[in-house]
């Protein structure tokens, strides 16, 4: 009994020590504000319209932009982020031409509710590389998308949708710098190119890309409390011939797609940690 109080005495000096010299930290992190289209285009099989978001789908004006962040950081250069990130863009036009989509065609004066829904869950892991209060961060992700873009006619006549639910890796870096003792920049940056000869060894062709950047001025309120600015790039494409059978309904019944999208979003946001 004695040699089990002493050998237990030493495990929580231990722990102790350990908590002490090596803290857990737990922070987070939200940010708000306005998302800009620059580009979008996508079309769905070989005779499908080349459909333009910007210019005929109603995506030329400014839209809410949220994401959430937790991470946990352990020996002060280890730290895994847990993202969530919000994209839905929702319109409604009326055509001034025909155009296809999925093998269906909506006519001239057709009024179509359209959205574009396009958030994903993001988990990363980070090394810090260097000592002291600056951190420049390497590490990789694993991103699930969940996209669903719906073309629907006010009627209910005609509908086109186009689902899926994927696993993205990428690549992650992520940098802060102190300016002063209360102002610092930084920046980081999650990204991929990808083709199906590198990646998931199909035989048809593929290509996909992603890249998620951004640059920040922040100020430190308190240890724990920062806020920040933050000006950020989302954008992507995905094209190809797919092969793979259509289990879902939701599934577009054509296999040739093509979808490129570039945003900027400017937000402000918070960060705590404990």
């Amino acid at each position: 009994m004695k040699r089990f109080s002493l050998s237990l005495f030493f495990l929580v000096l231990s722990v102790f020590s350990f908590a002490q010299e090596k803290p857990l930290k737990v922070t987070f992190e939200a940010e708000s504000g306005a998302l800009k289209v620059v580009y979008h285009t996508y079309r769905v099989g070989t005779n499908g319209t080349n459909f333009n978001f910007v210019n005929q789908g109603g995506q030329e004006i400014l839209f809410p932009f949220e994401r959430i962040t937790a991470s946990l950081s352990l020996y002060d250069r280890h730290q895994v982020r847990f993202l969530y990130q919000s994209l839905e863009l929702a319109t409604e036009i009326t055509a001034r031409s025909a155009f296809t989509i999925d093998t269906v065609t909506f006519d001239p004066n057709d009024v179509v509710n359209i959205t574009y829904s396009f958030p994903f869950y993001r988990f990363t892991y980070l090394y810090d590389l260097l000592p002291g209060s600056a951190e420049l961060s390497l590490g990789g992700a694993l991103q699930f998308r969940n996209a669903s873009i719906r073309f629907t006619s006010v009627d209910g006549s005609k509908r086109a949708v186009s689902q899926n639910l994927g696993l993205v890796p990428a690549l992650a870096l992520s940098g802060k710098f102190p300016i002063t003792d209360w102002l610092y920049a930084g920046f980081d940056m999650t990204g991929i190119y990808a083709s199906s000869a590198f990646i998931n060894g199909a035989d048809f062709n593929f290509e996909g890309s992603l890249l998620d950047a951004s640059v920040r001025a922040g100020v430190q309120l308190r240890p724990e409390l920062e806020s920040f600015v933050n000006l950020r790039f989302i954008g992507g494409s995905a094209a190809g011939v797919s092969q793979y059978p259509s289990e879902f309904w939701t599934q577009s019944t054509e296999k040739d797609t093509a979808n490129y999208l570039a945003t900027l979003a400017l937000t402000i946001g918070g960060k705590l940690s404990f």
